[in-house]
C-alpha cells in the first residue's frame, strides 16, 4: 500500500486496515493459532428461549396486556403478580366500566406484611381523588376505630377494597364489575397472608364469603376466608348514618381482638 494512501486512511479515523488471512494461510498455521483464530471471530447471538422473551418485556406492558385477556386467563395471570406488577395493572386496568369514570384508581394501602386486614366495598369521591382508601368521614371513622384496640393505618394493618375504582354515585358495585376486579384482592390476600381479616359492610362480606346475608346475621361470629378468620362488621359510612349501632361495631372490633389474641397464643376457637 502506497504512503499516500496510508496517510490518507489514517486522516480518515480508518487505519489500521485489518484485512482477513486467506484459506491458505489459515491452513498453514499451527493448530494453536488455527484454534484461536476460531474463538476470536464473533459469534452469533443465541435467540433468547420463550421465557427469556417474556421476561424481557416491560412490565407494565404485560400488565395492560393482562386486563385484555379472557376472566380466567386474567385470574391466572394476576394469581402470578407481585406487588409491583399488580400495582401497574390496577392502575392500566380497562376489565370492566368503572374505569370510564374514575380519576384514580384506589389499589390499598398499608403494611403488605400485616396480621390485619380491613376490606371495604369500593371507594369514594374522596378516595377516587387521593387514590388511598378511607380517607373522608367514613375514613377518619375508621381511624378511630383502629385506634380503639390500638392499630393504627400502615402499622401491620392492610386496608384494601373489593374494587378498585368509584362506582358512579357511590353505589354498590354490580356483580359484573366485582368479577373482573376481585382477583386483584385475592392476590392482595395471598401476598399479605394475614391472620385475621376483617369485613367492613355487606358488600364486603358477601364477595368474600360468597353467601348473601344481611350484616346483622352475619356479625359476632367467626368465618372463614381460605382457612383465614373473617369477622364482619359495620361499614363505617353506615355506622355515621346509623349512630346506634356503634356499639354493636365495638363489639365486633372486641371479638376481632379476641380471635386474634387466639390466634397469637394458639388458642384460637375453631372456625
Amino acid at each position: 500500500m502506497s504512503t499516500q494512501r496510508e496517510d490518507m486512511l489514517k486522516e480518515l479515523g480508518l487505519w489500521p486496515l485489518w484485512r482477513l488471512r486467506d484459506d491458505a494461510n489459515i491452513s498453514a498455521g499451527t493448530p494453536s493459532e488455527k484454534t484461536d483464530s476460531a474463538d476470536a471471530r464473533p459469534q452469533p447471538a443465541s435467540r433468547p428461549s420463550a421465557p427469556d422473551l417474556l421476561v424481557s418485556e416491560p412490565r407494565a406492558t404485560r400488565a395492560v396486556q393482562s386486563n385484555a385477556l379472557p376472566l380466567d386467563e386474567r385470574i391466572h395471570a394476576i394469581s402470578r403478580m407481585e406487588w409491583p406488577q399488580l400495582r401497574e395493572s390496577v392502575a392500566g386496568c380497562v376489565a370492566c366500566a368503572l374505569h370510564k369514570g374514575r380519576n384514580k384508581t384506589v389499589f390499598g394501602v398499608g403494611d403488605e406484611n400485616a396480621d390485619w386486614l380491613f376490606v371495604g366495598e369500593g371507594p369514594g369521591a374522596d378516595e377516587d381523588a387521593k387514590g388511598e382508601p378511607f380517607v373522608g368521614q367514613a375514613g377518619k371513622l375508621l381511624d378511630n376505630m383502629l385506634a380503639a384496640i390500638r392499630l393504627r393505618r400502615g402499622n401491620n394493618v392492610y386496608i384494601a377494597n373489593i374494587v378498585k375504582c368509584r362506582p358512579p354515585g357511590n353505589r354498590n358495585p354490580e356483580l359484573a364489575e366485582v368479577s373482573q376486579c376481585e382477583p386483584y384482592l385475592w392476590r392482595q390476600i395471598d401476598l399479605i397472608k394475614p391472620k385475621l381479616i376483617v369485613a367492613l359492610g355487606k358488600t364486603a362480606a358477601v364477595n368474600l364469603l360468597k353467601r348473601d346475608a344481611p350484616v346483622a346475621s352475619m356479625r359476632g361470629k367467626v368465618h372463614e376466608y381460605q382457612g383465614v378468620p373473617l369477622i364482619v362488621t359495620y361499614h363505617p359510612a353506615y355506622l355515621l348514618r346509623t349512630l346506634n349501632d356503634k356499639a354493636k361495631a365495638w363489639a365486633d372490633l372486641c371479638l376481632a381482638v379476641e380471635t386474634m389474641q387466639g390466634l397469637q397464643t394458639g388458642r384460637a376457637a375453631p372456625i
